[in-house]
């Protein structure tokens, strides 16, 4: 019998704390760069996802890394990996 481990792929994001007012939760703030079709230029777009922080170790301004989990609650899907100080 061959049995084959399927190893699940997460996807990870990295931004800045902008909010840590909540409990257990921080909002992160992740910025990306994107070509425009037409004028061949680069444009930052922004999205805002709301983080498990099972500690409440991070505060505003805190670069933190993230990994897609299971839904948590109505709108967290991502928990805190890691994180470095603030710039």
């Amino acid at each position: 019998m061959n049995t084959t481990t399927k190893k699940s792929i997460r996807r990870t994001l990295r931004g800045i704390v902008m909010s840590a007012a909540m409990n257990k939760t921080i909002v992160v703030r992740v910025t990306r760069a994107r070509w425009h079709p037409k004028y061949r230029r680069q444009y930052r777009i922004s999205k805002k996802f709301k983080v498990h922080d099972e500690h409440n170790a991070y505060k505003v301004g805190d670069m933190v890394e993230c990994v897609e989990t299971r839904p948590i609650s109505k709108e967290k899907r991502w928990r805190v990996v890691t994180s470095s100080p603030a710039r």
